[in-house]
């Protein structure tokens, strides 16, 4: 990235890469020794672009027209926060709907770094009392 790059630059060429269904744009998106931390599945991190492309691989061949939306996007020093929707359908016809945040460690114009917050949506029917109740294992 040039001084004067802002990092979103980075996101807005992987939103566009995802929409265009390019994989090797998409995985250009990244550095070779891309980190990738899940916080809420430790066990999901990786490391390394290659994981990038198997991954996407398997998402433009399960979900053919999966669609991406930066929602918002902000830069602080070389770290994009950034706010997603993806959507489109699975092969066997079901709505495939995330949304979430990705914040991105960005040098020289590729992510170096992410934590993914990205989550399949929940269309349960629990209110916030509920889940609140849910979550700590309280009794009503």
């Amino acid at each position: 990235m040039t001084s004067d790059e802002n990092p979103t630059t980075m996101v807005r060429r992987l939103e566009a890469a995802t929409n265009a269904h390019d994989l090797d744009a998409l995985v250009g998106c990244f550095a070779p020794g891309y980190v990738n931390e899940t916080p809420l599945h430790p066990a999901r991190g990786f490391s390394g672009r290659e994981q990038v492309r198997d991954n996407w691989r398997m998402i433009f061949a399960g979900v053919p027209d999966v669609t991406a939306v930066v929602l918002r996007a902000v830069s602080d020093g070389d770290v994009v926060w950034s706010e997603w929707e993806m959507s489109g359908h699975r092969r066997d016809g079901g709505h495939h709907l995330m949304r979430g945040v990705i914040l991105f460690t960005v040098d020289g114009g590729l992510a170096t770094r992410a934590r993914f917050y990205l989550e399949p949506v929940d269309h349960g029917t629990a209110d916030a009392g509920r889940a609140v109740r849910e979550a700590v294992r309280a009794t009503p």
